[in-house]
């Protein structure tokens, strides 16, 4: 079964009153209600007795509205011409005033529709609350947020900020995924970029286990008596919002769209006067991301530069969108794709047991469970990308904290990734429509859950941008992974006990050795970026005079040319969170290289089968039966109980 084309969203019938008012005053056409005696001789009063007087006062009147009906014929072709010569302006930016007749819905950033939850949490005060210079510590002051919390165990320096998951706090990947950097060399030409970003921090999802760890507080309040590092919950307050961003998730987005100015504001000519289409969707964060985004990559006046293309985004009803592609794939939110939430509950008994211990001992009255202090947990980076500092942060040890990163990667493994039989599934909709850029052509038919009446048309889907900007979320960036065929990422983890591994949600330096089994004999935990706040995933384009040697350590450390002789070549570069992804390491084909770069010709070769591979109809609207977590390896579901790809 074929997705059917889902046309964007028009203006609600329920606005449609507002509307005709909104026009009749632009129009001046609205009728206010006339002077009492005015209405009087409209009724025929009891002084109006003379024949001749109903009949001079009825002239009059009927003079008056001829002159009124001339005034508005005069005024309605004034504001046509008007709006003719100012056509080409109504949609540079649709926030002024423009309608929705004026400007399609899909570029009209003031329409609320489909915006998600907006609850605003209640403001900080961290110039108040901050319990900084900590004890033995030396006073840093934050930046802004207050990240010098002493952790127990912490013996090596180590960040637990950078050991949250997909709450993570924006910071470039230090490590790298198993490549060196290099610089571009000489008559080598950066021609495109592909940007796919996160949205920035933001204040919980509905249905979060934080806002019920905040209520069964509320609920017990008085009925237990919190002692020793938990003392603080008898006064403790739930203060968080809903899903839109948070400051510092603003900022996170900002400072992105500067960064990537920098980077690659020189692929942007629009001395023509053409601007380029960025996309994102409805939902009220993932709209701000974008903006500010492009706010710090234009300046203030984005909107003379770029056009804002909002797809909507919904979990009522199947919408077809890539930048969401979980809203039109049935089964990715049905529990045949839940196996990863099943095994981080296995490993949070593990990681949590003593520390449920220590925390149970100090709440007499509370019933702490397993389930309570992983929502403390989570409360942490919640409330510091919030109010800037969080109580709950030293509750745990190092350990533990690794343990929580452990237990976000296996969710996203099981959940969005090659675990998952809709991992390849939910992110194969923007793997095509890169290669359709990458090609230089629209999609005219059914993809996944492309949205065709976006992607046919050039207005809507350009395909001659040298810079592309997207805006998703962090398990649809996963399944994209996914869907690409990035298996370095694909190694199962065990939910009952920690091994080395590169898929690791958060950016984080090295784990330590010593929290491993038999840590003498075990090798470090290196540990990957993937996707924080504000995660962006970056795909060039780069063109060389001829082909470029894959031993580029050579040539840095001689006078060696790095070329090797052969016609002009054009490569393909992916990075994520600022690092190489070795293109070598999961593609084969493009051959072992320093650089982890590949030929592009060679790249669009290995992915002419993607679409098939990911089986995007069955994985999103077939019926099977779900698996335990571990049996399904390559982002499909079982086929009679054998790998479907």
């Amino acid at each position: 079964m074929q997705p059917r084309p889902i046309l964007v969203a028009a203006s609600s019938i329920a606005n449609s009153n507002r509307d005709d008012e909104r026009a009749q005053m632009r129009s001046g056409t609205k009728v206010r209600r006339l002077p009492d005696a005015w209405e009087e001789y409209r009724l025929g009063g009891d002084s109006l007795t003379s024949l001749s007087s109903r009949a001079a006062f009825y002239a009059q009147v009927t003079l008056f509205g001829f002159a009124v009906v001339l005034f508005i014929m005069v005024y309605r072709s004034f504001l046509l011409s008007a709006a003719a010569s100012l056509v080409g302006a109504l949609v540079v930016d649709s926030r002024r005033g423009t309608s929705t007749s004026e400007v399609p819905d899909y570029f009209n950033t003031d329409l609320a529709y489909f915006p998600g939850p907006t609850a605003t949490g209640s403001a900080p005060f961290l110039a108040q609350t901050n319990p900084a210079p900590f004890l033995g510590a030396s006073y840093i002051p934050n930046s802004p947020l207050e990240t010098q919390v002493p952790i127990a165990g912490n013996t090596k320096n180590g960040n637990i900020f950078q050991l949250h998951g997909h709450l993570s706090h924006y910071f470039p990947n230090p490590d790298g995924f198993g490549v060196d950097e290099y610089r571009l060399p000489a008559g080598a030409e950066i021609v495109g970029l592909n940007m796919l970003s996160r949205h920035g921090a933001r204040y919980p999802t509905i249905g979060s286990g934080v806002y019920d760890f905040g209520q069964k507080v509320k609920n017990l309040t008085g009925m237990f008596n919190a002692t020793g590092q938990l003392g603080f919950l008898n006064t403790w307050t739930y203060k968080l919002g809903a899903e839109i961003l948070v400051p510092v998730g603003k900022q996170e987005l900002f400072d992105s769209g500067t960064l990537h100015y920098y980077m690659y504001g020189h692929l942007v000519n629009n001395t023509d006067g053409n601007k380029i289409i960025a996309r994102t969707t409805t939902q009220n964060r993932m709209t701000q991301s974008a903006e500010y985004f492009l706010a710090g990559f234009f300046g203030l006046d984005w909107t003379l530069n770029a056009t804002l293309e909002r797809m909507i985004e919904g979990w009522t009803g199947s919408w077809n969108n890539s930048l969401a592609g979980y809203d039109n794939c049935n089964n990715s939110k049905t529990g045949v794709s839940f196996g990863g939430a099943n095994a981080t509950k296995k490993w949070a008994e593990i990681y949590l047991a003593n520390v449920t211990e220590r925390l149970h001992a100090l709440t007499p009255g509370f019933n702490w469970t397993v389930t309570d202090s992983y929502n403390a947990q989570s409360l942490c980076p919640y409330e510091t990308v919030a109010f800037g500092y969080s109580v709950f942060c030293d509750l745990f040890t190092y350990e533990e904290w690794q343990g929580y990163e452990y237990r976000v990667d296996i969710g996203f493994a099981g959940n969005d990734a090659f675990q998952s039989p809709t991992g390849r599934a939910v992110g194969i909709g923007y793997v095509q429509e890169v290669l359709a850029r990458l090609k230089h052509h629209t999609i005219d038919g059914p993809t996944g859950q492309i949205n065709v009446t976006l992607d046919n048309n050039t207005v809507t889907f350009p395909t001659n941008q040298s810079i592309y900007l997207d805006f998703s979320h962090d398990t649809n960036i996963m399944s994209i992974l996914t869907a690409f065929g990035f298996t370095q990422f694909a190694e199962f983890l065990p939910p009952d006990k920690m091994i080395p591994h590169e898929l690791v949600v958060s950016h984080m330096a090295s784990f330590p050795r010593t929290i491993l089994p038999q840590a003498d004999t075990q090798p470090p935990l290196t540990a990957k970026t993937q996707e924080p706040f504000a995660a962006r995933l970056g795909i060039e384009t780069i063109r060389t005079p001829s082909p470029l040697s894959p031993s580029r350590n050579n040539s840095n450390t001689s006078n060696r040319s790095p070329y090797l002789s052969g016609p002009p070549t054009t490569y393909i570069h992916f990075l994520l969170n600022q690092r190489t992804i070795p293109l070598y390491r999961s593609f084969p084909a493009c051959g072992t290289r320093d650089d982890g770069w590949c030929e592009l010709d060679t790249f669009l070769q290995v992915q002419n089968s993607s679409f098939e591979r990911a089986m995007w109809d069955y994985s999103c609207n077939g019926v099977y039966p779900a698996v335990p977590y571990g049996r399904i390896t390559d982002g499909v579901p079982l086929v009679d109980g054998v790998l479907g790809a």
